[in-house]
């Protein structure tokens, strides 16, 4: 079977402003080396559709839902840009983009679990995993990992999924929402201390959180991955793996001061997809978070594409 591929051109409207890191150039860097280097030949393309209030809810507050959708919606009337904080800026294409980008996540994890597709990349932004309960932030507005996560355990009955999350920044909203849910379990490493500032003291028990120092580099994430996540994954038996998948710790990327590289997101892919295939069925949904370096971010989408494509 195939490895979908789901992002949609609305995905692109959300628009920060000049110069903001999180930009639509990011989807287009991605698309465009898929294109050259002919992966995408290999990848079953798929439209996201538009995620519902009710599964939004699955993962944050019903009064949250209902509160940012409402601010969307005003922006999109009145056309002025607002800030939720400081990084993060509602934009007049913002409100289609946030519901495709967990809409993605929610198809995504349908189709894999239905055996359409063997596995999942959803190319979407806004990312999620800095969104919590009720809270944007960090550029982030529906955590589109734990709303997949909580559609994967509610709605289709799973008993045990993991959250894998490997963006340079923590992820905290993700945290929130699953902290103390036995039936998820999330693995993470992330540069600490960095935005946002949190992680060093897990929010539940169901969880493995690795603060790494600015300039680690892959050698040092690999053993710890080793040592740290997998034998934690191995013992919990994930029927299914979400994968926050940032890669702005990549060595080229500035807004964190980490030092991996291409082979090292390969090689992070290559023991969850093992792990897949020995507990999932091979089921796994993987969603972009971070990345803003476009060259490394695009050579990295590749790579960890490569695996689970088996290219």
């Amino acid at each position: 079977m195939s490895t979908a591929y789901y992002s949609h051109p609305e995905c692109r409207l959300h628009d920060m402003g000049a110069g903001h890191p999180e930009c639509p150039q990011r989807l287009d860097a991605i698309a465009d080396h898929l294109r050259a280097t002919g992966l995408d030949i290999a990848l079953d393309f798929q439209d996201a559709p538009l995620v519902t209030p009710e599964h939004l809810s699955r993962a944050h507050t019903s009064g949250y839902v209902a509160e940012v959708i409402d601010l969307m919606q005003q922006v999109q009337a009145a056309g002025e840009p607002r800030a939720v904080d400081p990084d993060t800026v509602v934009g007049s294409g913002t409100l289609q983009a946030a519901l495709r980008s967990a809409g993605a996540a929610v198809a995504a994890t349908d189709a894999v679990l239905s055996g359409r597709c063997s596995n999942a990349f959803c190319a979407v932004r806004p990312p999620g995993h800095h969104a919590t309960r009720d809270q944007a932030m960090g550029f982030c507005f529906f955590n589109n990992v734990s709303v997949a996560a909580r559609h994967a355990l509610d709605v289709h009955g799973l008993q045990r999924v993991a959250i894998i999350d490997f963006d340079v920044h923590h992820g905290n909203g993700t945290e929130d929402i699953i902290a103390n849910d036995e039936r998820v379990l999330m693995v993470s490493f992330f540069q600490h201390p960095l935005y946002p500032f949190s992680g060093g003291a897990p929010l539940g028990t169901n969880m493995i959180n690795l603060p790494v120092p600015a300039y680690s580099r892959g050698p040092a994430i690999r053993e710890l991955i080793e040592m740290m996540w997998m034998p934690r994954l191995e013992e919990f038996r994930p029927q299914m793996i979400f994968i926050s998948a940032g890669f702005d710790a990549h060595r080229e990327d500035d807004l964190g001061q980490l030092g991996l590289v291409e082979a090292d997101y390969e090689w992070i892919t290559q023991r969850i997809k093992a792990l897949a295939e020995r507990h999932a069925q091979g089921r796994i949904v993987s969603c972009l978070e971070g990345g803003y370096n476009l060259s490394a971010l695009a050579r990295s989408v590749a790579a960890h594409l490569r695996v689970l494509a088996e290219i």
